[in-house]
């Protein structure tokens, strides 16, 4: 069997490790602001961290917290607990300190693992996170933290001997939440490992790696576009350039500096690195494709893109609930001239099952708008501790609804109009309008709010608050986004502010989104961007 086909075999992320130690042990695994790791070295430092969890009590099924930016450590640090068989929860360094708060606190993590630049955040929120029995200071020992390295440099070497599962629990991920308060999508070792397998069984060739690859991760880890994207790299043998945050500049960088051959970005990041003036000028040879997500390209960006990049795209949709990727517009699907089906989201994953259904409950056929549901060997395990959300998401035979309105068409790709649960999409960040509306209505002059999403030539959507002031009061606008943005993260808060005097209702009270969307979304053919 060759060594593709063994590693295609393999169904526990912890297992990953030592068969890159065993067929490519001097190979480089990663490199972090010079920083460099064998795989060998990956595989030792992955046991360590696994067997000082388990000498600090961890045990299958427990949880840690990670809260900072991207770093070669907190890859270690993924695949130790999956060796492990503990949870990882990244925590997005951009929230606001109640979001991460009420994360640290929902998660039930017992170390929270702490980036250099949210260590006095971190310290901050310990206070109200009993449960947080420890905190350790990632890179480096600050601020009387035990440093990651010295707190794990006494670990035993061997391999932990745990009993796993496919179906054992890997990863969670917090989502936005459609009632003010994000939810914990758990992930299994098989929502990663079983795409990857069957893969090997289809001709994808934007989709296929290879040892010689160079793999950017530029995208934050606290979202599956991150952890997803370098999962792939360290599946495949990969040399995986960890970028700490993205900056368009930065990027250039690692492209020319590093020879990346593939990266994963959202349309608005291909946006910045374009309007960079060092563009036109980088040598991209070894680039062959770069992989996006979260929105459709606008045809003009492609085009452009295309041009100064030289290489392949290949659009990605998907959600957390199904650990990234499920269907796929495929470089051959993209035209400069354009065509229709750059208008739609592509095909699902050949092992990936979707279907649309109507208003009236029942499975429509192709051309007709309805919910779109999935089923795979991608989706979640459940929300955490939510069970009633779990079971409103995916139904007992496995279909999970998408939060997505739009169709198929009779050659099976899909397309997307509209969204079921008002999602709003501002570049990689989905965001829900009962969150920033329960931010809002705390101001002392608002006396009604609804948020919704209206286009945005940068970020696709942006968020826009419109508002019913208290009688006998005028609040600035400027002042209403400033006061969300001490509550929720600055993505989160309003850009802009309307006034009106009473929201639209429908007999029963519930606030009539679609009809405060409407006039900022007329004239297009879809009510996302």
């Amino acid at each position: 069997m060759s060594t593709a086909a063994k590693r295609a075999d393999i169904r526990l992320v912890g297992q990953l490790p030592p068969f890159h130690a065993e067929h490519r042990p001097d190979q480089l695994a990663a490199r972090f602001e010079g920083r460099e790791t064998t795989y060998a070295e990956f595989d030792l430092r992955t046991n360590r961290i696994a067997n000082r969890l388990a000498a600090d009590g961890l045990s299958r099924g427990d949880r840690v917290a990670y809260l900072g930016k991207n770093s070669d450590e907190y890859f270690e640090l993924f695949f130790a607990c999956a060796k492990a068989g503990v949870v990882l929860i990244p925590i997005g360094w951009r929230l606001a300190g109640p979001e991460i708060e009420y994360i640290a606190a929902d998660c039930d993590a017992a170390i929270m693992f702490v980036g250099p630049e949210l260590v006095e955040k971190a310290i901050s929120i310990h206070s109200s996170c009993p449960g947080i029995r420890t905190l350790i200071a990632m890179e480096t020992g600050v601020s009387g933290l035990t440093g990651f390295s010295d707190w794990y440099s006494g670990a035993g070497d061997g391999a932990p001997d745990i009993a796993l599962t496919p179906a054992s629990p890997l990863l969670q991920l917090y989502t936005s939440g459609t009632t003010g308060r994000p939810k914990g999508a758990v992930l299994s070792h098989a929502n990663f490992t079983e795409g990857r397998a069957r893969m090997s069984e289809h001709d994808m060739t934007w989709n296929e790696w290879t040892d010689d690859d160079v793999s950017l991760v530029a995208m934050p880890c606290s979202h599956i576009g991150g952890t997803g994207w370098g999962f792939m790299g360290y599946h495949a043998g990969a040399l995986n350039v960890i970028a700490r945050e993205f900056i368009p500049s930065a990027v250039l960088d690692f492209i020319e500096r590093d020879g990346i051959s593939k990266l994963f970005m959202v349309p608005a990041a291909i946006q910045f690195v374009l309007a960079d003036p060092r563009a036109q000028s980088v040598d991209y040879s070894r680039l062959n494709y770069i992989l996006y997500g979260a929105s459709p390209i606008p045809l003009d960006l492609l085009r452009r893109a295309i041009e100064v990049f030289q290489c392949g795209f290949c659009q990605q949709y998907g959600m957390t609930e199904t650990t990234g990727t499920i269907v796929y517009l495929p470089p051959e699907d993209h035209d400069v001239e354009g065509n229709q089906r750059m208008r739609g989201a592509g095909k699902p994953f050949p092992w990936v099952s979707l279907r649309v259904r109507g208003s009236d409950g029942d499975i429509v056929g192709p051309g007709v708008i309805g919910e779109v549901e999935t089923r795979s060997c991608h989706n979640m395990l459940g929300y955490w501790k939510l069970d009633n959300a779990t079971r409103e998401t995916i139904a007992d035979d496995g279909w999970l609804k998408t939060g997505d309105a739009g169709y198929l068409d009779e050659d099976g790709y899909l397309y997307i109009q509209d969204r079921v649960k008002d999602m709003i999409c501002s570049g990689a960040e989905n965001i829900y309008p009962a969150e920033v509306e329960s931010a809002v209505y705390g101001h002392p002059d608002i006396a009604e709010v609804a948020v919704i999403g209206v286009p945005d030539d940068q970020w696709g959507e942006a968020v826009k608050a419109i508002v019913v002031a208290k009688p006998g009061t005028s609040p600035a606008a400027a002042d209403i986004i400033a006061f969300a943005r001490t509550r929720i993260a600055a993505f989160k808060a309003p850009k802009s502010v309307d006034f009106i005097d009473a929201l639209p209702r429908n007999p029963s009270g519930k606030i009539l989104r679609k009809d405060l969307r409407a006039p900022f979304w007329k004239g297009r053919d879809r009510a996302v961007n």
